[in-house]
């Protein structure tokens, strides 16, 4: 099991009530289980102009899922909250990012950690 830390972020719709469901969502994962998690904050949105401000935060999680598969999982929450990648930075419905995983390193053309 690793400890893996999770960057959570969305600016479309309800995104609190988004962020709220992802918490779920992550400690219903196979093989993981949700550490803890921190308080929602607001940013302003790096990127295009003309969009809200984000809720950000963060979850600590242990899992068994290696990187790649814990990042398919992640892929597919994003979906299930009507992510569409379409413009970089632009408005998102759910962004979910692998920041920190143990202390591994992975440099793959879908996924760095440390999350740059």
């Amino acid at each position: 099991m690793a400890n893996v830390y999770i960057g959570l972020g969305s600016n479309a719709g309800r995104p609190a009530d988004r962020l709220t469901q992802a918490f779920t969502e992550l400690a219903e994962l196979p093989s993981t289980r949700l550490v803890s998690r921190s308080s929602l904050y607001s940013t302003a949105p790096v990127g295009p102009p003309n969009q809200p401000d984000y809720v950000n935060a963060a979850a600590l999680v242990r899992t068994a899922l290696p990187p790649l598969t814990l990042l398919k999982r992640l892929a597919e929450l994003e979906r299930k909250h009507g992510r569409v990648r379409v413009q970089r930075w632009g408005r998102r419905t759910l962004d979910l990012d692998i920041l920190l995983y143990g202390q591994r390193r992975v440099n793959k053309p879908k996924l760095i950690i440390p999350h740059p």
